[in-house]
């Protein structure tokens, strides 16, 4: 099976969550015969960031222009049995326009950042990879969103075919390690910033920082503005690349998971930052939203914080209560959300899209 994909990045996790589950989800597609061809665009700030050292079985195309590179799009999607274009893909619209005059099998749109679509659908706003027909010419969508979000891509978008693709995580990458001074914390959090995510970050980390000046706070992630809120109890890593992420984890006595806001209120989005976390045997204090109780159970797989006051609780639960918590979310994870079982996921969706589609 050769899959063709034009996408956001696979080359580099600056700045962005694509890039990690591309990875996983390739490799576990690739574990099971698939020839997957990646398009990305040669962007200078990923460039610049490049931590991807390549996958058995998956060819990564990097290109300056879709001028340039059309006709090797072409010549790709000649052969290939599935097409497929993403969300955030620098050249979405035309990479669509091409799949779809293509003899490929199925065509495939992925939206890893539904949220994000749906709200500017709503407010009128223009979506640079998605073109006037919506999603009505795919013969499937995927969407990182599950809940209601998959009814609202069906009613805005014209969606024929729907189905959930979560995140996951790739236990080859992410499993317990040994700890790194410099990422020791009583708290940590990793994350590229984004000021949606501003007010929960304050609520539940730097606030507590305040209040706490005797515990450690680690910060990873790229993006934080000069204006950003820092205390003198907050340590600060500029960028953690993907190899890091376990020996980071793995620090943490515990580590937060923090939703952006459109996605909190759409719910059913889980960050793959969660799936990471449980992987590497991390106890995990999440904010609130619909649908997490789907992924953990909250008080004995995870905790959960509203308050700034619940967030400190947190800190201070008993270490061996939270070994065990995390013990209890490694195995959930295991279990049900690893990239092998994305790629489950995957295929029981191409196979019903092969099906007639029966309107009722």
């Amino acid at each position: 099976m050769k899959l063709v994909i034009f996408g956001l990045t696979i080359s580099s996790s600056w700045g962005n969550g694509h890039a990690t589950l591309w990875r996983g989800l390739c490799r576990a597609l690739a574990g099971r015969g698939y020839q997957i061809v990646f398009f990305e665009k040669d962007a200078s700030y990923y460039a610049a960031h490049r931590d991807f050292s390549g996958l058995p079985g998956v060819a990564l195309m990097l290109y300056p222009s879709w001028e340039e590179v059309r006709p090797l799009a072409e010549k790709e999607l000649a052969d290939a049995d599935l097409g497929m274009v993403t969300s955030y893909c620098p050249d979405g619209i035309a990479a669509s326009e091409l799949l779809f005059s293509s003899p490929v099998r199925l065509r495939i749109f992925y939206d890893l950042d539904t949220p994000v679509t749906l709200q500017n659908i709503r407010a009128g706003l223009p979506v640079a990879y998605i073109g006037p027909r919506g999603l009505r010419d795919f013969d499937l969508v995927f969407s990182y969103t599950g809940g209601r979000a998959l009814e609202e891509v069906r009613s805005r978008l014209g969606a024929q075919r729907v189905a959930p693709l979560y995140g996951s995580v790739d236990p080859a990458a992410h499993r317990p390690e040994a700890g790194v001074e410099a990422y020791r914390a009583d708290l940590s959090y990793l994350g590229t910033y984004a000021e949606e995510r501003q007010e929960r970050l304050v609520r539940l980390f730097i606030e507590p920082s305040r209040r706490l000046p005797d515990r450690r706070f680690v910060l990873g992630g790229s993006q934080y503005p000069e204006h950003f809120p820092w205390t003198k109890s907050i340590f600060y890593v500029k960028h953690v690349p993907p190899p890091a992420h376990p020996a980071f984890y793995s620090s943490s006595a515990l580590t937060l998971n923090v939703t952006r806001s459109v996605m909190a209120e759409m719910g059913y989005c889980p960050s793959g930052r969660l799936f990471e976390a449980a992987a590497c045997g991390t106890p995990i204090l999440s904010d609130d939203w619909e649908g997490l109780d789907s992924f953990f159970e909250p008080g004995r797989e995870i905790l959960i914080a509203r308050t700034t006051a619940e967030a400190i609780d947190a800190i201070e639960t008993p270490r061996e209560k939270l070994a065990r918590m995390a013990k209890a979310a490694r195995e959930r994870i295991l279990s049900g959300h690893t990239a092998a079982h994305r790629a489950d996921d995957f295929e029981k969706a191409l196979e019903a899209a092969s099906r007639p589609l029966i309107n009722t």
